[in-house]
């Protein structure tokens, strides 16, 4: 009996390159992605439709697919009922949570959201930006924007060029890098959610028992590829004599792999380190009298 089909949905579009190369670090090989909704994965047990990520929590939460990889900005603006697996930190430029985020133009007096009370506000993520100024009791009218929101607020002139306007009077805009923004003339003036990348499940899906396993093996290898992404292995040859004082140099949290070598003075040590301390650990260990020391990369660090 052929086991049961697992449906999984991809983000198309901006997270669509990332997403790819995340499974293929987590060692499934995806082919087509590029020319094909439905692209072809080297696992029997899983079928991917490429979708939007805006649409993807309500697709999942229906039961059109057992689980997806979208936003939690998506999950909160579609009030979605499903089951979250997994927070997965990545995106296509950074690591770091995107942020969706209120902003006017550089030269607005408006300083405090407080300032656009009657204010146009125009956005994608309508409801999370309605529910943002009903807390702050702050009374706006917020605009569904197709795209281009930046435009919005950038100052027109009418056609007979006497007055000068504009189509709404703030946006709220996704950002990672906020370089979009002051390509555009707009100023940042609050954060109205932060998002990062979640797997999620259907409810129903998550009860199965033969679908909740593989679901969960497939959260456990991405987050092991997402986690290798950021370290390092880290090999090299010390002499006893010099063991306190290179070992001392290490991340305290890490417990390093010691191994006696032939030549009983020296040993072999390895340990995991954060990419980021690579540059400046290796000098030192170098001159506190390591050698043979060699780093590389990894595929997937599970914990």
């Amino acid at each position: 009996m052929n086991p049961e089909i697992i449906k999984l949905g991809i983000p198309a579009g901006s997270l669509q390159k990332a997403t790819v190369e995340l499974f293929n670090k987590a060692g499934f090989y995806i082919a087509d992605s590029q020319r094909s909704y439905s692209p072809h994965i080297d696992d029997e047990q899983i079928k991917i439709l490429m979708l939007r990520a805006q649409e993807m929590s309500r697709y999942v939460e229906d039961g059109i697919l057992d689980c997806g990889i979208t936003g939690y900005d998506w999950i909160m603006e579609n009030q979605s009922d499903i089951h979250e697996v997994s927070e997965l930190k990545y995106s296509k430029a950074t690591a770091k949570p995107a942020r969706w985020v209120l902003a006017v133009p550089s030269e607005s007096k408006i300083k405090i959201p407080k300032d656009l009370k009657g204010a146009i506000i125009a956005t994608e993520l309508v409801n999370v930006t309605k529910k943002y100024f009903e807390e702050k009791n702050i009374n706006v009218k917020v605009e569904f924007s197709w795209g281009a929101t930046e435009a919005k607020a950038q100052l027109l002139q009418t056609a007979d060029k006497k007055v000068n306007t504009r189509l709404v009077d703030a946006i709220v805009e996704l950002t990672e890098t906020g370089t979009s923004l002051r390509a555009n003339n707009l100023r940042e003036i609050d954060t109205v959610i932060s998002s990062t990348t979640r797997f999620i499940a259907n409810k129903n899906a998550w009860k199965d028992k033969y679908k909740k396993q593989k679901i969960e093996n497939i959260a456990i290898l991405l987050s092991a590829a997402i986690d290798a992404a950021n370290r390092v292995g880290l090999k090299m040859n010390i002499k006893k004599s010099d063991m306190k004082s290179v070992l001392k140099l290490l991340p305290a949290e890490k417990s390093p792999t010691i191994s006696e070598l032939a030549d009983s003075d020296y040993i072999a040590v390895e340990v995991i380190i954060e990419k980021k301390t690579e540059r400046d650990l290796v000098p030192k260990l170098k001159r506190a009298g390591a050698s043979g020391i060699i780093t590389y990369p990894l595929n997937k660090v599970i914990h």
